[in-house]
């Protein structure tokens, strides 16, 4: 796949501020569950010892701490509703505070390699697949640049703004522009026909994976939310699942209940499903097809036989009936009955 030139941010290697903490002695003046204080003589550098008044407080469920020196005072959110988490974390960000107020509020004009790292070292409370993709996306486009593919190429946009937004939040950036195009993707309206649902149901091996497939399409759920699904997660008319949209719950039709009660619980890795599904395509010559269409057709044929579209939007686990309508409108195109003007 050709790729375009790559337009990466530059700038200088962030400069670090003079001295070394050497030590921080500390008294408590008072703490409640709420909120503490604390004065603080803390060396920042060499022979030099600034006295400090900081405080940690909860403010509509989320701890901030303040930081004064010489009458300039600097707060920050510590992202956390935890006091055992704020408390551990304090002493690192009270420095990166005092730096602040000691050498000045300066952005910093950091490199996009640099940032990338530090984008992705960061705590941003993702899910594992979450940081893989922006992981992958990021250090390809550092590598080539923009992709040819307009879908590919809108979700390198989308991440490399996330990042470019967080650095300048940071003060890592002085400024940045947001990259337009993150919204122009062709939208997949791949789904499968009735008598292509038969043959993948009849001839895909091995069975255990045949009956995962089937699972699938009569979940609709994602490929990533029914690879491990634990006995305990497993109920009458439904199950409980983890995956790209976090916990949910999905319901299990008839077809569904009638597949889990006769199988073994899956335990594939994202691999096994790749390679078994693209063996299985190969062999019964299905054209153009992904795991994940299975999904699209689950909602495409709920829409087809009436089903509400906020029903399928709750059953596909999709954030909002927009979405949902997004994702269906040019595939329901052609169901409008004929018409004249």
């Amino acid at each position: 796949e050709q790729r375009t030139e790559n337009p990466c941010v530059g700038g200088s290697i962030p400069s670090r501020a003079t001295g070394t903490y050497s030590s921080v002695t500390s008294k408590f003046a008072s703490r409640d569950i709420q909120s503490s204080a604390m004065r603080s003589s803390i060396y920042v550098a060499p022979n030099r010892k600034v006295a400090t008044m900081s405080s940690l407080y909860k403010n509509n469920n989320t701890y901030y701490l303040s930081v004064q020196l010489n009458k300039k005072r600097v707060t920050r959110s510590l992202h956390t509703n935890d006091y055992k988490v704020a408390k551990a974390i304090k002493p690192d960000f009270e420095k990166k505070i005092l730096l602040e107020l000691i050498n000045g509020d300066k952005p910093k004009d950091t490199p996009l390699r640099e940032l990338v790292e530090l984008y992705l070292h960061a705590d941003h409370n993702w899910r594992p697949n979450t940081l893989t993709l922006h992981t992958r996306l990021l250090k390809s486009y550092l590598k080539n640049g923009f992709p040819i593919h307009p879908t590919t190429k809108s979700m390198v946009i989308r991440v490399l703004n996330a990042c470019n937004k967080w650095g300048f939040k940071q003060k890592l950036i002085p400024g940045f522009e947001s990259i337009p195009g993150g919204n122009n993707y062709e939208a997949r309206t791949r789904v499968f026909t009735r008598d292509e649902l038969d043959l993948m149901f009849d001839k895909i091996t091995p069975k255990h994976f045949n009956l995962f497939v089937q699972f699938a399409y009569y979940t609709g759920a994602r490929s990533g939310e029914i690879r491990r699904i634990k006995r305990e997660n497993v109920f009458f008319d439904y199950i409980v699942v983890f995956g790209k949209a976090g916990k949910r719950i999905i319901k299990l039709n008839k077809q569904a209940k009638a597949i889990i009660e006769i199988s073994d619980l899956w335990d594939y890795t994202v691999n096994y499903v790749q390679l078994t599904w693209s063996r299985n395509r190969k062999k019964l010559g299905l054209t153009n097809a992904r795991m994940h269409d299975l999904r699209r057709t689950f909602g495409y044929n709920l829409i087809k036989q009436g089903r509400p579209i906020y029903e399928v939007s709750k059953l596909l686990g999709h954030s909002s009936v927009t979405t949902t309508e997004r994702h269906y409108a040019p595939l329901l195109t052609t169901e409008i009955d004929d018409f004249v003007l």
